[in-house]
């Protein structure tokens, strides 16, 4: 039986993690887990049943109502959230904010965990969010810490909503995130943080092509 591989990419809101996991997959032939939209499923749910996102009990009260499927289609993933396919939806900015704020909660960590580590036991992968490489696949062949400066991450963040057509705020996009990666990074749980073995990889100066030949260099040598 084929040896599987798996790659963990962790890193903080705008690193480039997705964009480099979906290259990744595709030039290994492997399936491409979005941990993160995963979360942001969560939040929307809640978001659209006017479900307090401060209020943990009210969110976990609401968890068993939640069923997030990853489908490909043409090599491309869509997520469902209870049948509907919510792939554009879940890319709002106010998602994103609430996804930051569902992942706090143990009990949606420790489903949305679970999730993943099924699915790792059965194909080779690469999965990117937040505690890939310290907490969902500690035994993952390769193990990735994508950073970037915050306003460097902000600006990329501010190109793509504008190619998008919708209006947006430097500072208050930078500001965001700024607080995206405190809670990230002091939540009680499986906090933002770079796993021992993985290797560190600072993106602010680095194209997408030098990052993925950066990190293929690293697969071939483990």
């Amino acid at each position: 039986m084929k040896e599987l591989l798996t790659i963990a990419i962790d890193g903080p809101a705008g690193a480039g993690k997705s964009t480099i996991a979906k290259r990744l997959a595709k030039e290994y032939e492997i399936v491409y887990v979005d941990t993160g939209a995963m979360y942001r499923s969560v939040a929307l749910y809640m978001l659209e049943h006017q479900i307090d996102l401060d209020k943990e009990k009210a969110v976990v009260d609401a968890l068993n109502h939640v069923d997030i499927r990853i489908v490909y289609k043409d090599e491309v993933q869509h997520i469902y959230l209870n049948e509907e396919d919510v792939t554009q939806k879940i890319r709002q900015q106010s998602v994103g904010e609430g996804a930051s704020k569902v992942s706090a909660y143990l009990p949606v960590r420790k489903k949305m965990v679970m999730m993943q580590q099924e699915m790792a036991k059965k194909t080779s992968m690469v999965m990117d969010g937040r505690d890939i490489g310290t907490h969902v696949l500690t035994d993952a062949k390769v193990k990735i810490f994508l950073s970037a400066d915050v306003m460097i991450r902000a600006k990329r963040r501010y190109n793509e909503l504008l190619e998008k057509g919708e209006s947006a705020d430097l500072n208050a996009i930078a500001e965001e995130i700024s607080e995206r990666d405190y809670r990230d990074m002091n939540r009680d749980h499986a906090p933002l943080v770079q796993a021992k073995d993985a290797q560190l990889l600072d993106t602010s100066n680095m194209s997408i092509d030098d990052v993925v030949c950066a990190i293929k260099k690293i697969i071939e040598m483990r």
